[in-house]
């Protein structure tokens, strides 16, 4: 931690643990403004310090090269330069705003949702895996429905060690299901914009949710086309002269949320999705390879982005074929 005074001269130099209750000990004291880095523990402080009545500005670390590609990086610099920042000008710090608490827990939902997924996946990937080994194979079939199928064509010396797995298999498709009627029960009650959001095409429950949580209030977008920009959805720039590079998407902001509309729009421009604009601007986009179909899919997530949050906005109904009318 780094104080200083109106005239910019350091007065403090300390730690502090990261407690709720070192924290309203320590900051019980006349108003100030105080500059935190996002991270774990920063949503509790922030509540924390606003409710004690300071002005908390919440940095964006990915913002400030200053710090973390800082040769001489450590703690004690970090808090230098934060307040030298915080005092200088507030903007720079790239400020950002942490969701509400209750919106923070269903968002927290979802993630774990997301997590019992790719768990089982990789539960789902050994076990086939394993039977390959004997010379079997465990045919294709949905992971909701593996748990069911896999025991016939697993080979008798080898159940013994899986059966256990098949078992977790099984209790993880169930808990899914119940995350999933949650999810449901949170559209339906707590959000019903996201009624409006599932009229695009690939976008059920769980994409439409989870948009409205990680975005929070959708008036902080002047444009919706600036949406794909803070998703990280766009190439990086390194122009120079008459040279423009092709380079990967920048992957800023939240990378869950990203990775949702990537799968989304891989149903669209994918063999199960239906005919709209989106999805033909995909498919012509595609051709060409897989770097233009990975080139496509990314498209299609950073138009879905804006789609989603342009409907969000206005409420309107959603004309899958508007352009070709």
């Amino acid at each position: 931690m780094c104080v200083l005074d109106t005239g910019g001269e350091i007065i403090e130099e300390s730690r502090i643990l990261t407690k709720p209750n070192v924290f309203k000990s320590r900051f019980n004291c006349t108003s100030a403004r105080i500059a935190i880095e996002a991270g774990t523990h920063s949503q509790w402080i922030d509540r924390l310090l606003q409710e004690l009545g300071h002005k908390v500005i919440v940095a964006n670390p990915h913002k400030l090269r200053v710090i973390y590609q800082n040769d001489s990086k450590d703690d004690k610099v970090d808090a230098h330069t934060l307040a030298r920042i915080g005092k200088l000008d507030p903007g720079l710090l790239a400020p950002i705003t942490h969701r509400k608490e209750e919106e923070q827990e269903h968002l927290e939902l979802i993630k774990a949702r997301d997590v019992l997924v790719r768990s089982r996946t990789s539960f789902v990937n050994h076990v086939r895996g394993v039977v390959k080994t004997s010379g079997n194979k465990i045919p294709k079939c949905d992971a909701n429905s593996f748990a069911k199928n896999a025991p016939p064509h697993i080979p008798e010396p080898l159940k013994k060690c899986l059966s256990p797995l098949l078992d977790i298999i099984r209790k993880m498709t169930a808990t899914i299901r119940e995350y999933d009627k949650q999810i449901d029960k949170l559209c339906e009650k707590t959000y019903p914009v996201t009624s409006v959001l599932r009229q695009a095409n690939g976008v059920g429950p769980l994409t439409a949710l989870a948009f409205v949580l990680c975005i929070g209030d959708p008036y902080r977008f002047k444009k919706s086309r600036s949406i794909g920009s803070y998703l990280g959805l766009r190439p990086r720039r390194d122009d120079s002269g008459e040279r423009k590079s092709q380079l990967h998407i920048t992957k800023a902001g939240n990378s869950y949320l990203r990775r949702i509309l990537i799968g989304a729009a891989q149903y669209i421009i994918g063999p199960f999705g239906k005919d709209c604009n989106l999805r033909r601007w995909g498919l012509l986009k595609a051709q060409g390879g897989k770097i233009a179909k990975k080139r496509a899919v990314v498209g299609v997530a950073r138009k879905l982005s804006v789609l989603l949050h342009r409907l969000w906005l206005t409420g309107e109904i959603y004309d899958p074929l508007r352009n070709v009318s």
